[in-house]
Protein backbone atom coordinates (compact mmCIF):
# COMPACT_ATOMS: atom_id res chain seq x y z
CA UNK A 1 0.00 0.00 0.00
CA UNK A 2 1.43 3.58 -1.11
CA UNK A 3 1.49 5.89 2.08
CA UNK A 4 -1.14 7.89 0.57
CA UNK A 5 -3.46 5.13 0.18
CA UNK A 6 -2.42 4.28 4.03
CA UNK A 7 -3.73 7.85 5.33
CA UNK A 8 -6.69 7.72 3.87
CA UNK A 9 -7.98 4.58 4.74
CA UNK A 10 -6.44 5.32 8.50
CA UNK A 11 -8.92 8.68 8.08
CA UNK A 12 -11.77 6.62 7.18
CA UNK A 13 -11.28 4.06 9.93
CA UNK A 14 -11.31 6.50 12.40
CA UNK A 15 -13.44 8.34 10.95
CA UNK A 16 -16.52 5.63 11.29
CA UNK A 17 -15.05 4.58 14.64
CA UNK A 18 -15.56 7.90 16.26
CA UNK A 19 -18.97 8.60 14.11
CA UNK A 20 -20.68 5.25 15.89
CA UNK A 21 -20.83 6.12 19.28
CA UNK A 22 -20.65 10.12 18.56
CA UNK A 23 -24.50 9.29 17.08
CA UNK A 24 -25.79 8.38 20.42
CA UNK A 25 -23.52 11.35 22.25
CA UNK A 26 -25.19 13.74 20.14
CA UNK A 27 -29.03 12.01 20.59
CA UNK A 28 -27.96 12.06 24.40
CA UNK A 29 -26.86 15.90 23.92
CA UNK A 30 -23.30 15.17 25.32
CA UNK A 31 -21.84 16.80 22.29
CA UNK A 32 -19.33 18.84 24.37
CA UNK A 33 -18.52 15.67 26.70
CA UNK A 34 -16.51 14.39 23.59
CA UNK A 35 -14.35 17.29 23.77
CA UNK A 36 -14.02 16.72 27.62
CA UNK A 37 -13.16 13.60 27.29
CA UNK A 38 -10.30 13.87 24.14
CA UNK A 39 -8.36 15.78 25.88
CA UNK A 40 -8.64 14.69 29.88
CA UNK A 41 -7.82 11.28 29.00
CA UNK A 42 -4.70 12.86 28.12
CA UNK A 43 -4.13 12.47 32.04
CA UNK A 44 -4.87 9.09 31.40
CA UNK A 45 -2.36 8.25 28.85
CA UNK A 46 0.62 10.15 31.84
CA UNK A 47 -0.14 8.33 34.31
CA UNK A 48 0.17 5.07 32.76
CA UNK A 49 3.21 5.89 31.24
CA UNK A 50 4.85 6.70 34.69
CA UNK A 51 3.68 3.19 35.88
CA UNK A 52 4.83 1.24 32.91
CA UNK A 53 7.40 3.44 31.84
CA UNK A 54 6.91 2.30 28.36
CA UNK A 55 4.63 4.42 25.49
CA UNK A 56 3.74 1.54 23.23
CA UNK A 57 1.85 -0.44 26.54
CA UNK A 58 -1.43 -0.89 26.34
CA UNK A 59 -2.12 -0.10 30.08
CA UNK A 60 -2.06 3.22 28.27
CA UNK A 61 -5.31 2.75 26.40
CA UNK A 62 -6.27 1.13 29.48
CA UNK A 63 -5.23 4.53 31.72
CA UNK A 64 -7.00 6.84 28.89
CA UNK A 65 -10.31 5.00 28.97
CA UNK A 66 -10.39 4.92 33.25
CA UNK A 67 -9.94 8.59 32.97
CA UNK A 68 -12.96 9.16 30.12
CA UNK A 69 -15.11 7.48 32.98
CA UNK A 70 -13.53 9.61 35.53
CA UNK A 71 -14.20 12.99 33.87
CA UNK A 72 -18.17 11.63 33.05
CA UNK A 73 -18.28 10.68 36.70
CA UNK A 74 -16.27 13.72 38.09
CA UNK A 75 -19.01 16.24 35.44
CA UNK A 76 -22.20 14.39 36.57
CA UNK A 77 -21.27 14.49 40.21
CA UNK A 78 -21.22 18.13 40.01
CA UNK A 79 -24.38 18.61 37.88
CA UNK A 80 -25.98 16.56 40.77
CA UNK A 81 -25.55 18.99 43.09
CA UNK A 82 -27.24 21.32 41.17
CA UNK A 83 -25.08 24.03 41.79
CA UNK A 84 -23.63 23.73 38.35
CA UNK A 85 -25.58 23.44 34.68
CA UNK A 86 -23.78 20.45 33.08
CA UNK A 87 -22.01 22.83 30.78
CA UNK A 88 -20.09 24.45 33.65
CA UNK A 89 -19.09 21.44 35.18
CA UNK A 90 -17.21 20.27 32.02
CA UNK A 91 -15.62 24.14 31.84
CA UNK A 92 -14.04 23.64 35.68
CA UNK A 93 -13.04 19.40 34.98
CA UNK A 94 -11.97 19.60 31.60
CA UNK A 95 -9.12 22.38 31.97
CA UNK A 96 -8.35 20.45 35.69
CA UNK A 97 -7.57 17.27 34.53
CA UNK A 98 -5.87 18.63 31.27
CA UNK A 99 -3.63 21.04 32.85
CA UNK A 100 -2.19 18.46 35.52
CA UNK A 101 -1.53 16.13 32.55
CA UNK A 102 0.16 19.08 31.14
CA UNK A 103 2.33 20.04 34.32
CA UNK A 104 3.16 16.34 34.62
CA UNK A 105 4.25 15.88 31.10
CA UNK A 106 6.49 19.26 31.24
CA UNK A 107 7.78 18.36 34.62
CA UNK A 108 8.51 14.72 34.77
CA UNK A 109 8.61 13.56 31.32
CA UNK A 110 10.01 16.28 29.18
CA UNK A 111 12.82 14.50 27.68
CA UNK A 112 9.84 11.27 26.55
CA UNK A 113 8.00 11.52 22.96
CA UNK A 114 5.06 12.54 24.60
CA UNK A 115 4.00 15.57 22.38
CA UNK A 116 1.34 17.79 23.93
CA UNK A 117 1.20 19.34 20.39
CA UNK A 118 0.89 15.74 18.13
CA UNK A 119 -1.82 15.13 20.65
CA UNK A 120 -4.33 17.71 20.22
CA UNK A 121 -2.95 18.53 16.18
CA UNK A 122 -1.88 14.93 15.31
CA UNK A 123 -0.45 14.86 11.65
CA UNK A 124 -1.57 11.66 9.48
CA UNK A 125 1.14 11.89 7.28
CA UNK A 126 3.56 10.69 9.88
CA UNK A 127 0.92 7.57 10.46
CA UNK A 128 2.53 5.22 7.78
CA UNK A 129 6.13 5.73 9.18
CA UNK A 130 4.94 3.87 12.38
CA UNK A 131 5.13 0.28 11.16
CA UNK A 132 3.27 -3.03 12.28
CA UNK A 133 6.40 -5.57 12.46
CA UNK A 134 5.28 -9.20 12.69
CA UNK A 135 7.74 -12.02 12.52
CA UNK A 136 9.66 -9.51 10.54
CA UNK A 137 7.33 -8.50 8.20
CA UNK A 138 5.92 -5.18 7.74
CA UNK A 139 1.80 -5.67 7.51
CA UNK A 140 1.45 -2.32 7.18
CA UNK A 141 0.75 1.31 9.32
CA UNK A 142 0.44 0.80 12.65
CA UNK A 143 -2.75 3.11 13.18
CA UNK A 144 -4.97 0.77 10.33
CA UNK A 145 -4.79 -2.07 13.44
CA UNK A 146 -5.05 0.11 16.49
CA UNK A 147 -7.93 2.23 14.82
CA UNK A 148 -9.30 -1.14 13.34
CA UNK A 149 -9.66 -3.06 16.88
CA UNK A 150 -11.46 0.10 18.34
CA UNK A 151 -13.98 -0.01 14.94
CA UNK A 152 -14.36 -3.74 15.35
CA UNK A 153 -15.14 -3.16 19.28
CA UNK A 154 -17.28 -0.28 18.70
CA UNK A 155 -19.57 -2.59 15.71
CA UNK A 156 -19.65 -5.31 18.18
CA UNK A 157 -20.54 -3.33 20.95
CA UNK A 158 -23.27 -1.46 19.03
CA UNK A 159 -24.73 -4.37 17.71
CA UNK A 160 -25.28 -5.86 20.68
CA UNK A 161 -26.36 -3.59 22.69
CA UNK A 162 -28.46 -1.55 20.24
CA UNK A 163 -31.56 -2.10 21.98
CA UNK A 164 -30.35 -0.85 25.07
CA UNK A 165 -28.90 1.92 24.07
CA UNK A 166 -31.96 2.93 22.07
CA UNK A 167 -33.83 2.78 25.03
CA UNK A 168 -31.64 4.41 26.99
CA UNK A 169 -31.01 7.51 25.17
CA UNK A 170 -34.82 8.14 24.35
CA UNK A 171 -36.35 6.65 27.51
CA UNK A 172 -34.39 5.95 30.13
CA UNK A 173 -36.87 5.62 32.74
CA UNK A 174 -38.95 2.77 30.48
CA UNK A 175 -35.61 1.44 29.92
CA UNK A 176 -34.73 0.84 34.42
CA UNK A 177 -38.42 -0.20 34.85
CA UNK A 178 -38.13 -2.64 31.92
CA UNK A 179 -34.77 -4.17 34.22
CA UNK A 180 -31.75 -2.43 32.27
CA UNK A 181 -29.53 -0.38 33.99
CA UNK A 182 -29.45 3.28 32.27
CA UNK A 183 -25.93 4.24 34.49
CA UNK A 184 -24.17 1.20 33.14
CA UNK A 185 -25.22 1.78 29.50
CA UNK A 186 -24.24 4.96 29.85
CA UNK A 187 -20.73 4.37 31.49
CA UNK A 188 -20.46 1.60 28.81
CA UNK A 189 -21.20 4.09 25.88
CA UNK A 190 -18.50 6.72 27.87
CA UNK A 191 -15.49 3.93 27.81
CA UNK A 192 -16.53 3.04 24.49
CA UNK A 193 -15.48 6.85 23.73
CA UNK A 194 -12.50 7.09 25.92
CA UNK A 195 -10.90 3.84 23.43
CA UNK A 196 -11.91 5.55 20.52
CA UNK A 197 -10.62 8.84 21.43
CA UNK A 198 -7.06 7.20 22.66
CA UNK A 199 -6.99 4.97 19.68
CA UNK A 200 -7.11 7.64 17.16
CA UNK A 201 -4.73 10.26 19.13
CA UNK A 202 -1.25 9.58 17.80
CA UNK A 203 -2.64 9.47 14.08
CA UNK A 204 -5.11 12.53 14.11
CA UNK A 205 -5.00 14.35 17.39
CA UNK A 206 -7.96 15.13 19.76
CA UNK A 207 -9.28 17.90 17.43
CA UNK A 208 -10.06 15.89 14.88
CA UNK A 209 -11.69 13.05 16.96
CA UNK A 210 -13.79 15.22 18.37
CA UNK A 211 -14.62 16.96 14.56
CA UNK A 212 -14.94 12.91 13.27
CA UNK A 213 -17.25 12.12 16.30
CA UNK A 214 -19.45 14.74 16.14
CA UNK A 215 -19.54 16.64 13.00
CA UNK A 216 -21.29 13.20 10.93
CA UNK A 217 -23.81 12.50 13.15
CA UNK A 218 -24.83 16.48 13.57
CA UNK A 219 -25.21 16.08 9.91
CA UNK A 220 -27.02 13.16 9.35
CA UNK A 221 -29.52 14.16 12.42
CA UNK A 222 -30.32 16.69 9.64
CA UNK A 223 -30.88 14.34 7.29
CA UNK A 224 -32.78 11.57 9.23
CA UNK A 225 -35.36 10.52 11.94
CA UNK A 226 -34.54 6.61 12.01
CA UNK A 227 -31.71 5.72 14.45
CA UNK A 228 -30.57 3.24 12.54
CA UNK A 229 -30.56 5.33 8.93
CA UNK A 230 -28.63 7.56 11.09
CA UNK A 231 -25.77 5.37 11.99
CA UNK A 232 -25.68 4.44 8.29
CA UNK A 233 -25.41 8.13 7.16
CA UNK A 234 -23.15 8.93 9.82
CA UNK A 235 -20.26 6.19 8.66
CA UNK A 236 -21.05 7.60 5.43
CA UNK A 237 -20.33 11.06 5.93
CA UNK A 238 -17.56 10.54 8.12
CA UNK A 239 -15.90 8.51 4.79
CA UNK A 240 -16.50 11.31 2.88
CA UNK A 241 -15.28 13.47 4.94
CA UNK A 242 -11.79 12.32 5.68
CA UNK A 243 -11.14 11.16 1.60
CA UNK A 244 -12.40 14.87 0.37
CA UNK A 245 -10.16 16.08 3.29
CA UNK A 246 -6.98 14.34 2.27
CA UNK A 247 -7.64 15.67 -1.53
CA UNK A 248 -7.83 19.32 -0.43
CA UNK A 249 -5.13 18.65 1.88
CA UNK A 250 -2.88 17.70 -1.18
CA UNK A 251 -4.47 20.21 -3.76
CA UNK A 252 -3.11 22.94 -1.36
CA UNK A 253 -0.54 21.92 0.47
CA UNK A 254 -2.03 21.83 4.09
CA UNK A 255 -2.73 20.12 7.18
CA UNK A 256 -4.45 17.07 6.62
CA UNK A 257 -6.00 17.01 9.91
CA UNK A 258 -7.21 20.30 9.83
CA UNK A 259 -8.35 19.78 5.81
CA UNK A 260 -10.40 17.04 7.58
CA UNK A 261 -11.88 19.02 10.06
CA UNK A 262 -12.89 21.79 7.47
CA UNK A 263 -14.64 19.48 5.20
CA UNK A 264 -16.62 18.38 8.10
CA UNK A 265 -17.75 22.05 8.85
CA UNK A 266 -18.41 22.44 4.90
CA UNK A 267 -20.49 19.37 4.80
CA UNK A 268 -22.19 20.48 7.81
CA UNK A 269 -22.86 23.74 6.60
CA UNK A 270 -24.09 22.71 3.05
CA UNK A 271 -26.57 20.32 4.84
CA UNK A 272 -27.95 22.54 7.50
CA UNK A 273 -28.81 25.11 4.66
CA UNK A 274 -30.02 22.27 2.08
CA UNK A 275 -31.46 19.57 3.98
CA UNK A 276 -34.52 18.89 2.30
CA UNK A 277 -36.71 18.97 5.57
CA UNK A 278 -34.96 20.23 8.61
CA UNK A 279 -32.54 22.61 6.44
CA UNK A 280 -32.54 26.12 6.59
CA UNK A 281 -33.87 27.22 3.23
CA UNK A 282 -36.42 24.16 3.91
CA UNK A 283 -37.91 25.88 6.95
CA UNK A 284 -37.59 29.43 5.12
CA UNK A 285 -39.44 28.19 2.60
CA UNK A 286 -42.15 26.31 4.74
CA UNK A 287 -42.49 29.57 7.09
CA UNK A 288 -43.19 31.65 3.61
CA UNK A 289 -45.68 29.38 2.72
CA UNK A 290 -47.50 29.40 6.46
CA UNK A 291 -47.59 32.77 6.35
CA UNK A 292 -49.36 33.28 3.05
CA UNK A 293 -52.00 30.54 3.37
CA UNK A 294 -52.34 32.02 6.64
CA UNK A 295 -52.87 35.60 5.38
CA UNK A 296 -54.75 34.53 2.29
CA UNK A 297 -57.65 32.65 4.99
CA UNK A 298 -57.52 35.29 6.98
CA UNK A 299 -58.67 37.85 4.29
CA UNK A 300 -61.35 35.90 3.18
CA UNK A 301 -62.46 35.39 6.88
CA UNK A 302 -62.56 38.83 6.77
CA UNK A 303 -64.69 39.04 4.13
CA UNK A 304 -67.03 36.50 4.79
CA UNK A 305 -67.91 37.75 8.23
CA UNK A 306 -68.62 41.34 6.68
CA UNK A 307 -70.45 39.99 4.19
CA UNK A 308 -74.16 40.71 5.39
CA UNK A 309 -72.77 44.13 7.45
CA UNK A 310 -74.84 46.98 6.32
CA UNK A 311 -71.00 48.70 5.64
CA UNK A 312 -69.84 45.91 3.81
CA UNK A 313 -69.10 48.43 0.71
CA UNK A 314 -66.68 50.62 2.65
CA UNK A 315 -65.07 47.66 5.04
CA UNK A 316 -64.29 45.77 2.00
CA UNK A 317 -62.22 48.69 0.19
CA UNK A 318 -58.72 47.49 -0.07
CA UNK A 319 -57.44 49.72 1.78
CA UNK A 320 -59.88 49.46 4.46
CA UNK A 321 -58.84 45.98 4.64
CA UNK A 322 -55.37 46.47 4.39
CA UNK A 323 -55.96 48.93 7.43
CA UNK A 324 -57.78 46.73 9.87
CA UNK A 325 -55.46 43.75 9.23
CA UNK A 326 -52.28 45.84 9.62
CA UNK A 327 -50.62 44.50 6.17
CA UNK A 328 -47.83 45.83 3.96
CA UNK A 329 -48.58 47.33 0.64
CA UNK A 330 -46.23 44.33 -0.63
CA UNK A 331 -48.12 41.62 1.72
CA UNK A 332 -51.67 42.71 0.70
CA UNK A 333 -51.04 42.79 -3.02
CA UNK A 334 -49.36 39.81 -3.10
CA UNK A 335 -52.60 37.84 -1.25
CA UNK A 336 -55.12 39.06 -3.41
CA UNK A 337 -53.10 38.77 -6.74
CA UNK A 338 -52.54 34.94 -5.53
CA UNK A 339 -56.48 34.53 -4.05
CA UNK A 340 -57.25 36.06 -7.58
CA UNK A 341 -55.66 33.67 -9.20
CA UNK A 342 -57.50 31.01 -7.48
CA UNK A 343 -60.70 32.21 -8.91
CA UNK A 344 -61.55 32.91 -4.29
CA UNK A 345 -62.04 37.02 -5.10
CA UNK A 346 -62.28 39.17 -7.34
CA UNK A 347 -61.37 42.68 -7.50
CA UNK A 348 -64.02 45.56 -8.69
CA UNK A 349 -62.06 48.79 -8.72
CA UNK A 350 -61.09 49.00 -4.83
CA UNK A 351 -63.74 47.23 -3.56
CA UNK A 352 -62.60 43.38 -3.29
CA UNK A 353 -65.48 40.64 -3.19
CA UNK A 354 -65.58 36.95 -2.15
CA UNK A 355 -66.76 34.64 -5.07
CA UNK A 356 -68.91 31.73 -5.15
CA UNK A 357 -65.83 29.16 -4.88
CA UNK A 358 -63.96 31.62 -2.71
CA UNK A 359 -66.80 31.49 0.08
CA UNK A 360 -67.47 27.71 -0.21
CA UNK A 361 -63.83 27.41 0.66
CA UNK A 362 -63.73 30.10 3.42
CA UNK A 363 -67.20 27.97 4.54
CA UNK A 364 -65.04 25.04 4.90
CA UNK A 365 -62.17 25.69 6.39
CA UNK A 366 -63.99 27.64 9.27
CA UNK A 367 -66.18 24.28 9.43
CA UNK A 368 -62.79 22.25 10.08
CA UNK A 369 -61.03 24.58 12.02
CA UNK A 370 -64.05 25.10 14.62
CA UNK A 371 -65.97 22.02 14.04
Amino acid sequence: MTPQFEIQLIAVIVAVGCALPGVFLVLRKMSMMSDSITHTILLGIVLAFFITHDLSSPLLIVGAAIMGVVTVWLTETLTRTNLLAEDAAIGIVFPLLFSIAIILITRYAGSVHLDTDSVLLGELAFAPFNRMIVFNTDIGAKAIYTAGTILIINLVAIFLFFKELKLVTFDPVLAAVLGFSPTMVHYGLMTLVSLTAVSAFEAVGSVLVVAFMIGPPVTAYLLTDDLKSMLIISVLIGTINGILGYQLAAIFDVSIAGSMATMTGILFISVFILAPHRGLLSIFRRRKMQKTKFGKMTLLFHLLNNESSFIQEQVSQICIVQNHLNWSDHFIKDIINRLQGENCIEVDGVFIKLTDKGRKTTIQEYNELFS
